[in-house]
């Protein structure tokens, strides 16, 4: 009771319109959403509202929020839909839509935008890291010295070089077009994976990932995921990218089959790895933890001082489109969730 009449005190205050808030912000983004909305935060000090209830009860306040921003750890389903009648615009913070059910939206009327390119830029910079890091052996080397390894035990093993690698790239949306312009520049041979083949680059096309993986050195994940893309990489695809090839994983942990790259890797089916996600996040398999030629890291890739800036701008510009009648700046429907 306390904290339904904490939340309608949120509330009260006239003059904006209410924003349901169900992720947690640093303090420059909770004071740019507080100067133009009234802010109904799931965070808020004091908050003891589990989050489906807090929804709940963000709809029984007098004037119910219609807009609401959310990332990945929401799930935008029939019962949450069902708990917030009032909600007529979803803004996820995050890239992809896996969360959402677009088709479910679409059908009570509320509108959906994400983050847009926000990330992109940040994301293909990050996936280049990795692969470099995985082949020169960075990490691993650098630990080597850490240990006092280097003078005790000499130099540490070679690593390959970036240029000349034949890298196939499924997906090659925003990021994944990003990721081949930069590669390009190191030499890479360029091929994809995607729905269907582009007509406005040269890489070579191919229709279906293990034909990919078989033509490739390096697999890079950067589709959406979707039913058609979970588990895209599976036993069959690690073992035709063969023993010296390398997975780089920016995409979602569930396009890889965690259990087969796992058993992969450890039986020296394949060179390396790297991953900034998991099948089931936070939870990583503690077996790559011991893999020298695994690069882990925790979900990071989009996440720079400049994206987070952009991503506040980018945010509270979907938001003021939607309360103003204009067209959102990055609306997502039902198909956006094809690779």
């Amino acid at each position: 009771v306390v904290a339904t009449l904490k939340l309608a005190t949120m509330a009260a205050a006239g003059g904006k319109p209410a924003v349901l808030l169900l992720r947690p912000v640093d303090a420059p983004f909770a004071a740019a959403l507080r100067d133009r909305f009234r802010v109904l935060d799931l965070y808020a000090p004091g908050q003891a509202l589990p989050a489906l209830a807090f929804v709940a009860a963000a709809a029984a306040v007098p004037e119910p929020p219609r807009a609401t921003v959310i990332w990945g750890g929401v799930r935008v389903d029939a019962s949450f839909l069902d708990a917030a009648p009032s909600l007529r615009c979803v803004v996820s913070t995050a890239a992809g839509l896996d969360h959402i059910d677009l088709a479910e939206c679409a059908r009570r009327g509320v509108a959906v935008a994400n983050s847009g390119e926000v990330y992109s830029t940040d994301v293909a910079d990050y996936a280049v890291g990795l692969l470099l890091d995985v082949l020169r052996r960075v990490s691993a080397s650098e630990r080597y010295v850490r240990r006092g390894s280097w003078a005790a035990q000499g130099d540490y093993p070679l690593g390959s070089k970036l240029g000349g690698k034949r890298v196939g790239i499924i997906g090659l949306g925003n990021i994944g077009s990003r990721i081949a312009k930069r590669l390009e520049a190191f030499g890479c041979i360029i091929h994809y994976n995607s729905r269907k083949p582009k007509d406005s680059v040269s890489y070579k096309y191919f229709p279906n990932v293990h034909e990919l993986a078989a033509e490739s050195d390096v697999l890079v994940v950067a589709c959406a995921l979707n039913k058609a893309t979970r588990h895209i990489v599976n036993k069959d695809v690690l073992e035709a990218l063969g023993k010296d090839g390398v997975v780089v994983n920016i995409g979602r942990g569930a396009n890889i089959d965690e259990a087969e790259l796992v058993i992969a890797l450890r039986e020296g089916k394949i060179a390396g790895a790297g991953l900034d996600v998991f099948e089931h996040e936070p939870k990583v398999p503690a077996e790559l933890f011991s893999m020298e030629n695994v690069v882990l890291s925790r979900h990071v890739a989009v996440l720079t001082e400049e994206s987070r800036s952009d991503l506040r701008a980018h945010t509270i510009g979907n938001l003021e489109a939607f309360f103003s009648g204009q067209p959102l700046l990055t609306p997502v429907h039902a198909d956006s969730l094809a690779q």
